[in-house]
This record gives C-alpha cells, sequence and structure tokens, in this order.
C-alpha cells in the first residue's frame, strides 16, 4: 500500500529554504470564526463579487516532479493558502480600530502601501478608525511621545507621490508586554506591521504576548525589504523601483568608466545576505563586467581571480563596471572596531566592502605599475528614498487590499506575499526561517554568468 507523504522537502532553486515544510507550516492563525457577512460588494457596488475561500489554495511548488508520490492526495499538497475577500468576516468595520506602523530601514512604495490600507478599509469595509503610529514601533508606546496620526482617505491622497515614509520609521525592538498594553489602551483590533525581516520578528513577539493574554488582536505584515530576501516572496514591494534606481546609478558609473583610458566604475549596491539586487540591477543595466555577491566568495588573486579578470576586461574593452553587494567579501575585511556590533534591530553591522574593494583595485594596479581612473560610487540611500515606479505602484495596491482582506477575516501572524504569480497568505515563522539567498547552480546567478562574461566563481 502506497503511503502519502505529509512534508515535502524544498530544494534550493525552489524557495532557498533548507529541510521540510510540513502542511503545519503552512496553516495560517486565525482569531475565531467568521460570523459578519462581508460588506465589501455592497460598497463596491457589486452584486457578483468573487469571495476567496480558505480552501483556495497555491502549491507551494509547481515543479511535477517534487510532487510524485502524492498519489493524487490534493489536501496533503504543501499549498499556501490564496488571498483575497472572504464572504464571511470575523471584525466589524462598525467598530473595528486599526493601526498602521511602517517599521526599519526606508523602501520605495512605503506610502503607496499605507495609502492602499486606508483607502480599502475605508472605501471596501467602510472602517472609519484608523490610525497611523509614528516612528516604528516606538510610535504604539505612549512614554515616547510620538502622538498616533489620523488616518482618513483624504490625509492619505497624494502621499504615493513621494518617496519614504508620512509615519516615519525606526529601528529597535520594543518590550512586546507594553506594546500590548498601548494596544489595548487604546482599543486596536488590528494592527498593520510594514517592514522587512526584523520588523516581522518584532511582529511575531506581539503576537506571542497577544495570544499569552488571549486578547483577539490581528497582527499582519506586508513584508518590505529591498534585499528581496524574504521566503515565499517572490518578489518584495520597493524591489523593482530600487533596481530601476540603480540601474541609473550603473549607467552613470559606464560612463565615468568610458571616459577614462583604463577606466573602472564600481557601484556597491544593498543586499546584507543576498545579492538579489545587485543581480537585477546588473541584468537590467546589460553594461556590468563583474558582479560580486555575499554567496559567492571573493577571490582576488589566482589565474580565475578577480584582478586577473579586471586586468582581462581592460586588455579587451579598455574599461570595466563592477558591481558589488554590500554583504560580500565580510571575511577579507580586517576591521577591528567592527567586531560584535551591531545595529538597533540586532543586525551585525557590516564591513565597507565598496572601500575596500575600491582600494585593493588600486593598490593591485598600483603594483603593477598600471595607472588606473577608478570611481566608486555608494548610493543606498538615495536608491531606497525614491518614489515607487508605476509597477511598483500597483504592487503595492495589491499587498494593501489583501492585507486588509485577510486582517478583517480575523486572520493573524501572517504576510501576504506573491508566490507564483498568485497573492498568498504567509505565516510569519516560515518566511523568517533564515534569509533567502541568490542560488548558484540557479537560473539568476546564471544568468549573471552569461551576461557578464565573469567566472562562476573565482578559484
Amino acid at each position: 500500500m502506497s503511503t502519502t507523504p505529509t512534508t515535502l522537502a524544498l530544494d534550493a532553486g525552489t524557495t532557498g529554504l533548507e529541510g521540510p515544510v510540513t502542511i503545519e507550516d503552512l496553516r495560517i492563525k486565525d482569531l475565531g470564526p467568521c460570523l459578519l457577512p462581508s460588506p465589501v460588494a455592497t460598497h463596491l457596488g457589486e452584486t457578483a463579487l468573487h469571495f476567496v475561500g480558505t480552501a483556495d489554495k497555491v502549491l507551494v511548488s509547481d515543479n511535477l516532479s517534487s510532487l510524485k508520490g502524492f498519489n493524487g492526495a490534493l489536501d496533503q499538497m504543501p499549498a499556501l493558502e490564496m488571498a483575497g475577500p472572504r464572504n464571511k468576516i470575523f471584525f466589524d468595520p462598525r467598530t473595528v480600530r486599526c493601526g498602521i506602523v511602517t517599521s526599519g530601514g526606508l523602501c520605495p512604495g512605503l506610502n503607496n502601501v499605507v495609502r492602499g490600507i486606508v483607502m480599502e478599509l475605508s472605501q471596501a469595509y467602510g472602517v472609519k478608525h484608523i490610525v497611523g503610529f509614528r516612528y516604528g514601533y516606538q510610535g504604539l508606546i505612549s512614554r515616547y511621545g510620538h502622538d498616533p496620526v489620523v488616518l482618513t482617505p483624504e490625509s492619505v491622497a497624494f502621499i504615493h507621490q513621494e518617496g519614504g515614509t508620512v509615519l516615519g520609521s525606526s529601528r529597535g525592538a520594543q518590550d512586546p508586554a507594553e506594546l500590548v498594553d498601548n494596544l489595548q489602551a487604546m482599543g486596536i483590533d488590528i494592527l498593520f506591521v510594514i517592514g522587512g525581516d526584523g520588523s516581522t520578528l518584532g511582529a511575531m513577539t506581539l503576537t506571542a504576548e497577544i495570544a499569552k493574554r488571549k486578547e483577539r488582536i490581528s497582527v499582519i505584515g506586508i513584508p518590505k525589504t529591498i534585499d528581496n530576501d524574504l521566503h515565499f516572496i517572490d518578489r518584495s514591494f520597493g524591489f523593482e523601483s530600487a533596481f530601476s534606481a540603480a540601474v541609473e546609478v550603473l549607467r552613470a558609473a559606464h560612463v565615468e568608466a568610458r571616459g577614462a583610458h583604463n577606466g573602472i566604475g564600481l557601484v556597491k549596491l544593498m543586499g546584507r545576505h543576498s545579492g538579489v539586487l545587485a543581480c537585477h540591477a546588473a541584468l537590467a543595466s546589460a553594461d556590468v563586467d563583474l558582479v560580486l555577491v555575499p554567496e559567492v566568495p571573493m577571490v582576488f588573486d589566482g589565474k580565475h581571480g578577480i584582478y586577473r579578470y579586471i586586468e582581462k576586461l581592460l586588455d579587451r574593452n579598455g574599461n570595466a563596471l563592477i558591481v558589488v553587494a554590500e554583504g560580500a567579501g565580510q571575511d577579507l575585511i580586517d576591521d577591528p572596531k567592527s567586531v560584535g556590533a551591531t545595529d538597533k534591530s540586532g543586525n551585525k553591522k557590516l564591513k565597507d566592502v565598496g572601500v575596500f574593494v575600491r582600494d585593493a583595485i588600486n593598490q593591485h594596479f598600483a603594483t603593477q605599475g598600471r595607472e588606473i581612473t577608478l570611481k566608486y560610487i555608494d548610493p543606498s540611500y538615495a536608491i531606497r528614498s525614491v518614489p515607487a515606479t508605476p509597477a511598483d505602484s500597483v504592487f503595492c495596491w495589491h499587498l494593501a487590499r489583501n492585507a486588509v482582506h485577510a486582517a478583517m477575516a480575523g486572520n493573524t501572524e501572517m504576510l501576504i506575499g506573491s508566490w507564483h504569480g498568485r497573492f498568498v497568505h504567509v505565516p510569519m515563522p516560515l518566511a523568517t526561517r533564515g534569509s533567502k539567498q541568490v542560488d548558484t547552480s540557479g537560473d539568476l546567478w546564471m544568468s549573471v554568468i552569461e551576461a557578464t562574461g565573469q567566472p562562476r566563481s573565482f578559484y
């Protein structure tokens, strides 16, 4: 008799997540049964609105080979719950009180998501009580003195035209007990957290405290990471805007490199643990000759080393354009001040790989007696502060409206993500199980190798 497996081991090419993923891992938490009819169709003037049921799911893996062995047992195939409006909801729109917080570093599209949440709550559900908490999780605690801002469709009407966040942001963890004390005091029923992995981990400590007190407060996350390094998230908002802005910087660096004999343009881009942004920017630019990412060890000397490859580029083209992700080569940099240092979010402080690579290349060619002109550009803060591109704006809207649908249905401790082109509910613990990285045997890295001509590795 054949048996039906209850786990699916995902390979790195699918999600980059090691180990099996069980059906239980994919289960979405909720606050209780949905008993109230949804007002969405009424408010939108539609009588034939398609509601999404919890049985509608998106398979974790869309590779047929990975699903062999399930023998037609559809209910045993690991799948993510599909996002969308439910015909029954948990919270009463007439009395529900909602809060929005933006946390962590800036990212294109933050204002778009804030606006989208407010508009969907107001126009689709008729919610009247919406506040924005200022300067991240600090804004949820009264002793910091950051008064909440009342959010209305009128107050957020034009904020999507600007970069940054009108609510402000901050880094650093806060006491979950104190956070819940303040949420209870304000009567907040739903909290929308717009942030990255650190913010999501903070939201998980918050939901644990809420559950401990047996309160019914929904916490819904909208993932924000320019690095695009969260699991089960095909794409995070702001990512496309960021690498689009990076392409303009690469264009300028390429012009500088071509304008000098033996000219080298060097650009440092974001990517603490993942080189996804650097890879996409390089591919979109189509002018980059060398991409250095955290996933591939940097080796400068040797037959296939970085120095030798740059020499070949200068011999052949007379110039070179290099992109380095901020997390690359950390093991090579000797910086005693950074040992054990962390930022307010608890992240290990990175050593400046851009300056390190710049100085290493200059020193190498100086010892070779070969004159070069190297222009180094670090545009990180300029990139993350730009307004969202039109495509990102549309994406932000879909994330926001689906976050509202999930929250009104009483779901909690989950993110809204895009998976295989569909919007889905992703449990926070699953999304934060490590960081998604570039698969060096996968299609993205192979595309970079083919586009730049660089060695697959430098050994």
